[in-house]
């Protein structure tokens, strides 16, 4: 994969993501990923708990394709509180550098009404480029 981060010149530089990327190579899409384990269950109605397990979910889709989290060029993060997400922001960065490493991903966050799940805090999707 090649891949550049796009930064116009004069622009203040982003906090937790990039504002764009440009990629060539073999393209992954990964479904919203939520907290709830590989048996569908969750073990945690935290966000940050929520989070966790669905970066890892995201980690384990990647893989079957061949992937790491340094393939990925795109998130979209569906968050059902909006306060709650930036309240907790330090404690979901850590969970991020932790589990897929430094924001070189274009990303979007969007406060949304509900998830299909009720239990579900955040949901996840991924695009990334092997």
């Amino acid at each position: 994969m090649t891949r550049a981060i796009l930064q116009p010149p004069g622009w203040a530089m982003p906090r937790g993501y990039v504002n764009g990327v440009v990629a060539e190579g073999r393209h992954v899409f990964v479904a919203g990923q939520i907290g709830w384990n590989e048996r569908c269950e969750f073990a945690s109605d935290d966000l940050v708990e929520q989070v966790r397990q669905a970066l890892l979910n995201v980690r384990a889709v990647l893989r079957e394709a061949g992937a790491g989290p340094e393939h990925i060029t795109r998130m979209t993060w569906y968050v059902t509180d909006k306060r709650e997400y930036l309240s907790r922001g330090k404690e979901v960065g850590a969970v991020f550098r932790e589990l897929i490493g430094a924001y070189q991903a274009a990303m979007s966050a969007v406060q949304v009404a509900a998830l299909m799940e009720d239990r579900a805090k955040v949901e996840i999707e991924v695009t990334a480029i092997l």
